[in-house]
């Protein structure tokens, strides 16, 4: 892969061979920014995944980076003012779940009262292909509203392994001070340690690098358990 000239320039900064503790890596991603606009710092874990395991959740990050999320409550007509009150930008049964099938996708999130399910389900080839179907693993299927719609609204972030094992996250903006970085670095690999599967083999971790969204991957040194 052919990179720009000011791409090749930011990797003489650094030693691209070289593991830094979290807070080095944060503030080597400001360093090595070059674009004139605030890209996104993300974060991939590779891990030693077996064949039947998989690693999904959520975590709410301790410094938030993001819009305000636009949440879709599917519930019943006598829980909306609810769901409303909550903070949810729409709420409804047939009409939402018509506009979905209609292709309308105009919101960040889809949290469904366990009720609705059934009806949900079948919006499957719509919202599966945008990853909005609601999902009890990650609290977007509950009967807790108002919980479920503060903590989204809060930035509650879900992640998840890809096939090749790997999860990638956004922690942040380059223009945000390294320790607030740093921190939300910090607190999903603890959230993704404490995550691990059980029978998960010696050196579930197999490494650790961000970036920013057009910049060099830096290398973390991350040690299981930390």
């Amino acid at each position: 892969m052919k990179h720009g000239k000011n791409y090749r320039e930011s990797l003489k900064k650094y030693d691209p061979a070289k593991k830094y503790d979290v807070t080095e890596a944060c503030q080597l991603v400001k360093d090595l920014h070059y674009v004139k606009f605030d890209e996104t710092v993300e974060l991939s874990v590779s891990l030693k995944l077996e064949k039947n395991q998989t690693v999904r959740d959520t975590l709410v990050f301790p410094h938030q980076f993001k819009g305000e999320k636009r949440v879709l409550v599917f519930c019943k007509e006598d829980r909306v003012q609810e769901a409303l009150d909550a903070g949810a930008t729409y709420a409804g049964s047939t009409e939402y779940l018509d506009k979905v099938k209609g292709g309308w996708l105009d919101f960040d999130v889809a949290v469904a009262t366990p009720d609705m399910m059934k009806d949900v389900g079948r919006l499957g080839m719509v919202l599966g292909r945008k990853g909005l179907m609601p999902n009890p693993k990650t609290g977007t299927v509950t009967p807790n509203i108002a919980e479920a719609v503060a903590e989204l609204k809060k930035g509650r972030t879900e992640f998840r392994a890809d096939k090749g094992g790997v999860v990638h996250i956004a922690v942040g903006k380059v223009s945000m001070d390294t320790k607030d970085t740093a921190e939300n670095v910090n607190a999903f690999l603890t959230e993704l340690n404490r995550k691990k599967p059980a029978d998960a083999a010696i050196g579930f971790v197999r490494s650790v690098s961000i970036s920013s969204s057009m910049g060099p991957g830096v290398w973390v040194d991350y040690k299981e358990g930390e």
